[in-house]
């Protein structure tokens, strides 16, 4: 074990926190996790679950603590002046300067034997399937006789039998007495197992025990009871210890109790849920019965009312033809009626219709009269017409004003002079007259 670590500085001065805190550090490097044997003295448990003691032997002692978070799930309790072993980190308690023990786990003195023997042996007989679900046997649900492997003078017997009393008085129990602790018992929980196979009587057994230590249930704990159970034809359920105690014959048993009477519930129905369960669906059987007898009572008062008499049948019938009848020649009449009406006002439109040939020979010579008197009356209206237009047309002729005297005088570039402002003094002008023209030169201008 390697205990170096760098020497501090000569000129180096400490607090007592960084000592402390040095020293810490070097233990918990120095040191790995260490099983330590030695004596409880010392032990204070305190509300908040943590465990103080100390663990001495006949030279040295050592203050251990334990926290809650690490002691809750021990299945057994520490007692002052008992051997025990710890799995611990040895530290420093900083605040105190106190050299102490953080303790992981605790074991009774020589269980670590016994602990490594019982991992041993379950990886074994894990590996050999043993504790394969496919091997599992199902326990039947309403069983004829229930078996029951333990000692005669122990209190889980008594357990056993008060709650399968309890729960299925009627039920015939068969017990197989074999020791459970002791020297030998294994052997003899073994053949007892075998003895129940030849004799099959029963259709479910209970292997079960009272708690205790480990060295109590280790009978429990042998492979010449796992292969008995393993080739036991009959399903087993198992009630060993507590409810934190396992052995490897709860790991092999088709079914784990946490504890004896737990083991008896779970291999017995209960009666009262039974008897329960039969007047619910008794209860529910009535309960369909009235309700389809109701119904068939509704359904035959329905059919009561439509059965009929064969003679009121005819009438109804009779009567119901009658009526299709009266409706039948009504509606013929209808339609009588309706083409009667029509085939009148056929004729009366046809009649209507019919052309007046004398009527509209005279129609057509007055229309032509009158169609020749408006043509003539038109003819005269555009004579007259035509008349005015020509008057108004010699009205506005210049000719006609130049035949008169007068005259019509141009510039050079073709514009109507309208007064002496156009012109000047030796412009040359012409002169348009009724017959003829002139061409001039301007010699004075004026007003």
């Amino acid at each position: 074990m390697n205990l170096s670590f760098q020497p501090i500085g000569f000129q180096s001065v400490l607090s007592v926190t960084e000592l402390n805190r040095s020293a810490r550090e070097l233990l918990e490097h120095a040191l790995p996790l260490l099983w330590v044997s030695g004596e409880i003295s010392n032990l204070k448990q305190y509300h908040s679950g943590h465990w103080y003691f100390s663990l001495k032997d006949t030279n040295a002692q050592v203050r251990c603590v334990m926290f809650h978070h690490k002691n809750q799930y021990l299945n057994w309790q520490p007692k002052e002046g008992m051997q025990v072993e710890v799995h611990a980190l040895v530290t420093l308690y900083e605040a105190r300067g106190e050299f102490q023990l953080n303790v992981e786990n605790i074991r009774r003195a020589g269980l670590g034997v016994l602990y490594e023997a019982f991992e041993r042996l379950k990886a074994k007989l894990e590996h050999a399937g043993l504790f394969h679900p496919t091997h599992k046997k199902a326990l039947p649900t309403f069983p004829r006789q229930i078996g029951i492997i333990t000692s005669l003078n122990t209190a889980a017997l008594h357990d056993v039998l008060t709650t399968l009393q309890r729960r299925m008085p009627p039920l015939p129990v068969i017990i197989y007495p074999a020791p459970v602790q002791g020297e030998g018992a294994a052997a003899k929980i073994a053949a007892a197992i075998h003895l129940a196979i030849k004799r099959m009587e029963c259709d479910v057994l209970i292997l079960c025990r009272g708690g205790g230590s480990i060295e109590d249930l280790w009978a429990f704990n042998e492979e010449i009871v796992a292969r008995a159970i393993y080739a036991c034809s009959i399903p087993i359920v198992t009630g060993i210890g507590h409810e934190t105690d396992f052995t490897i014959a709860d790991f092999v048993a088709d079914v784990r109790a946490p504890t004896p009477t737990g083991a008896a519930q779970i291999a017995s129905p209960n009666a009262q849920e039974i008897s329960n369960h039969l007047r619910h669906l008794g209860q529910r059987m009535q309960h369909a019965i009235q309700r389809s007898i109701e119904r068939r009572m509704q359904m035959i008062d329905l059919l009561t009312h439509r059965l009929q008499h064969p003679g009121d049948r005819i009438y109804h019938q009779a009567k119901h033809l009658h009526h299709l009848q009266e409706r039948l020649l009504n509606a013929y009449l209808r339609y009588k009626e309706t083409l009667c009406w029509k085939l009148n006002e056929l004729n009366r439109r046809m009649h209507t219709s019919s052309p007046d040939i004398p009527f509209l020979f005279k129609q057509q010579h007055d229309m032509a009269l009158r169609l020749r008197r408006a043509g003539i009356h038109q003819i005269q209206m555009l004579e007259n017409n035509l008349q005015r237009q020509q008057a108004y047309l010699v009205h506005l002729n210049p000719q006609a004003v130049l035949a008169r005297g007068y005259s019509i005088t141009y510039t050079t570039d073709g514009h109507i002079v309208h007064n002496w402002q156009q012109i000047h003094a030796m412009d040359d002008i012409r002169i348009t007259f009724a017959k003829g023209w002139a061409q001039a030169k301007v010699t004075e201008t004026g007003k």
